[in-house]
């Protein structure tokens, strides 16, 4: 895995966040006139699906995280849990209405 900065932050990147993986939902690079720059960000948290604001000074270091995506079809919910199918491969995920 790569280590990143705060200039490689951008919106859709999957980043490690204080142990945590998460998507970058907003990045603004602030250069203000007196001070260190940063970057403002809002991510989720994949797992708990929870969205932080943070701001970033230059020194801080990211982990990339591989993220991958695929379209689903969505088949029935039952209860608190929801179910899609992967249209290539036919298998069949779960997700808590927590996530989604």
């Amino acid at each position: 895995m790569a280590t990143l900065g705060i200039t490689d932050l951008k919106v859709g990147l999957g980043v490690n966040i204080k142990g945590n993986d998460c998507v970058i939902l907003e990045a603004q690079h602030v250069k203000p006139g007196k001070g260190n720059t940063y970057v403002r960000t809002k991510y989720r948290n994949i797992r708990t699906g929870r969205v932080n604001e943070e701001n970033f000074q230059q020194s801080a270091k990211f982990e990339s995280v591989n993220m991958r995506t695929r379209e689903m079809q969505y088949l029935y919910n039952d209860g608190d849990l929801y179910y899609f199918m992967d249209m290539e491969t036919y298998e069949q995920v779960e997700v808590s209405t927590d996530l989604i």
